[in-house]
């Protein structure tokens, strides 16, 4: 029958070695006159307070190992109550059914291991022989398929999260994509509530959201059908405002591809170091605002001849194996391995740890050494090399001592595999600091959201989503180097979204203490419609929801011209009359003179664009024009970094606004126009 002692080295598997904390267990139970097996829960607590806490202190602080070995108690003490640790009798079956949560995804490695485990386990189990180390390793593959799992979840959210917000701002457009959109958005919303992931339809659904914001942005929209309209880039947009937000979609598509990409590689990746190297200098790029989709995609091709042609090779390898190891005794190890790497092969994945731990089998076999002590110390150089992927910086290290050693091992040297363990186990200490930081940063986020969250704008919005995320990822247990880094990437993008919404916090108290809770909503629900403020006051890349191309955080500049936008409004100068009709009241208003090159005009009637550009500004400064009007105001001056606004209001529902680089040029191109209605 399993025991309790499985649960803590589960719970601390990142923090120590599982063999090593078996190891200490063992001997804990063996001093006090028992067996794993037989532990109660009193001397596991025993024992954990006492032989466990020493240990870990090796490697973390003390409060820290503090802080784990309470949390293994609580759930120690859950499980027996809720009596959720198995009983006696066989406990195939239990694993069986839980291996069927992970049916769908028979690409993972650990899905195909797991089947060769329990296929070997019930032909074990049936001839009398026992298979308590298979249960154990098939226990620790379901755990690992279920951090897996949840982890995607997690993220799954985030990106649905964000698809129905950028929904909110396309859906007017209509068209098929839309409504193909609105479909994927339903199928996603539905696997998250099913705790099902649906990698390939988050990713259409993220390349339709795409096409259709950057057809937003551009021009092309207002002139063609969605549905006829090419999709703009940058470079075909003559806009500069929107050519920048254009190209901050484009690198925020491509730095998703190139995500999406590393996942999909990842095997390959791992074992070739050329590949890993061109990688990272497509991070790189990415960082410096200069990855594209087209190279994310040549790389992309490249690795698909790369896999094909190593999947190749380890056919080939694979079926040498199985002739030279024909004549041998199977082992349970054996046929594991062999199980895996035939389906791992067959179903178009790697399987390079498989294909290691055969040609171990085959040296020892070959050189008559003691099968079972070789095999025992190349499993477990195998599990510090797993483990080292998941601790950034662990591998670079180990990987050099972990070609030595099996150097040594197959000419039947020593190994010091303890080493090797203390090693890595430094590294783990470090990165479960890490994680501690990451809570505790994600509690405050949170906490000082909830300050914020009455706010209407879209940075509380966006703040809010990433909250959620955080509040999400905090809940994980232990998580892989994937999900620790967007963990941090999380954290640091909802951190400088915070910093905004303080700003807009402490502009929106000065507009409440003027006018009112009423007028605030008003003005807050113009910044609504894009990730920037609606006069384009930062004419750099825009940094989307949940990532940041150019691993830099988008400036604060929005929030703080927020604020000053507010004081402007309520407190634009006094109105300049002008003529009107004797017959009908009306302005005597004439068409915008066209623009020159160096002043934009716009004419706005019964909140409708008369004349001029259809961009995502000027519908912003409809709205605001809009609030104006409701508060009374008749004439608005403005500034950012790059223009001067210059809106008046003579007749009611009448606005005309120009927009020139400084205001000389406004005054000289545009003013009679704007004081007057006259060119």
């Amino acid at each position: 029958m399993a025991s309790l002692h499985r649960l803590p080295v589960q719970m601390l598997g990142d923090l120590v070695s599982p063999r090593a904390l078996e190891r200490i267990l063992q001997e804990a139970a063996q001093s006090r006159g028992s067996t794993l097996e037989l532990l109660d829960i009193a001397t596991l607590e025993d024992i954990l307070k006492k032989e466990v806490f020493k240990r870990l202190q090796l490697s973390v602080p003390a409060p820290l190992a503090k802080k784990r070995v309470s949390e293994v108690l609580s759930e120690l003490i859950k499980a027996t109550q809720e009596r959720l640790l198995p009983a006696q009798g066989s406990q195939l079956p239990a694993l069986e059914e839980a291996a069927r949560r992970f049916s769908l995804y028979f690409d993972w490695p650990e899905t195909q291991r797991l089947r060769g485990v329990l296929t070997v386990a019930r032909q074990e189990e049936k001839d009398g022989r026992d298979v308590e180390d298979l249960v154990r390793e098939a226990q620790n593959l379901i755990d690992a398929m279920d951090r897996r799992l949840q982890e995607g979840l997690v993220e799954q959210g985030q990106d649905l999260a964000e698809l129905k917000a950028a929904f909110e701002r396309v859906q007017g457009m209509g068209g098929k994509d839309v409504r193909r959109l609105d479909t994927l958005i339903g199928q996603i919303d539905e696997a998250q509530k099913q705790g099902t992931l649906l990698p390939g339809e988050v990713e259409r659904a993220r390349t339709i959201t795409f096409n259709l914001r950057k057809l937003l942005e551009s021009s092309v929209v207002q002139s063609v059908p969605v549905d006829q309209a090419p999709v703009p880039t940058s470079a075909t947009i003559l806009d500069p405002d929107a050519q920048a937000r254009v190209l901050a979609l484009e690198q925020e598509h491509a730095a998703q591809q190139l995500s999406v990409t590393e996942r999909e590689f990842a095997p390959l990746l791992q074992s070739r170091t050329d590949l890993r190297e061109a990688y990272d200098r497509l991070r790189a790029l990415q960082g410096q605002g200069q990855l594209t989709a087209d190279l994310v995609e040549g790389w992309r091709a490249q690795l698909k001849v790369e896999r094909e042609r190593t999947l190749g090779e380890q056919r080939a390898s694979l079926a040498r194996l199985e002739g030279a190891l024909a004549q041998a005794t199977a082992t349970a190890d054996m046929r594991i391995a062999l199980d895996s790497a035939r389906h791992l092969l067959d179903s178009g994945s790697l399987a390079t740890d498989e294909l290691q731990e055969l040609l171990g089998m085959q040296a020892a076999l070959a050189a008559g050494m003691d099968a079972g002590a070789h095999l025992e110390t190349q499993r477990e150089l195998l599990d510090i090399e797993r483990s080292a992927r998941n601790v950034a910086g662990a591998s670079d290290e180990l990987a050099p001592l972990l070609a030595e050693a099996r150097a040594a091992l197959a000419q039947g040297g020593a190994v010091n595999v303890t080493d090797l363990w203390t090693r890595l186990e430094r590294y783990m200490g470090a990165a479960a600091q890490e994680r501690a930081d990451f809570d505790a940063r994600a509690d405050r986020v949170i906490r000082e959201y909830d300050m914020v969250r009455q706010l209407a704008g879209e940075t509380t919005q966006r703040l809010g989503r990433m909250a959620d995320t955080l509040r999400a990822q905090r809940r994980l247990g232990i998580m892989s180097a994937q999900a620790r880094e967007r963990y941090e990437q999380t954290l640091h993008d909802a951190e400088a979204l915070l910093t905004e919404a303080h700003a807009e916090y402490r502009a929106a108290q000065e507009v409440t203490s003027t006018f009112g809770q009423d007028a605030l909503s008003g003005l807050l629900d113009v910044f609504d419609f894009q990730d920037s403020s609606v006069l384009d006051l930062d004419p750099g890349p825009v940094r989307s929801p949940g990532s940041d191309p150019a691993g830099v955080p988008a400036p604060a500049a929005p929030a703080a011209s927020a604020a000053s936008l507010f004081d402007t409004l309520l407190s634009g100068p006094p109105a300049t009359p002008v003529a009107t009709s004797p017959v009908s009241g009306a302005s005597t208003r004439t068409d915008p003179p066209a623009p020159t090159g160096a002043a934009d005009t716009w004419l706005f009637v019964q909140g409708q664009i008369q004349h001029g550009a259809h961009t995502l500004a000027a519908q912003g400064m409809l709205s605001l024009l809009q609030q104006a009007s409701a508060l009374g105001l008749q004439r608005l001056d403005m500034g950012d970094s790059t223009h001067v606004w210059s809106a008046r209001s003579t007749v009611p529902g009448e606005w005309r606004l120009g927009r020139a680089t400084n205001w000389t040029e406004l005054d000289e191109q545009v003013g009679p126009w704007l004081d007057t209605g006259q060119s």
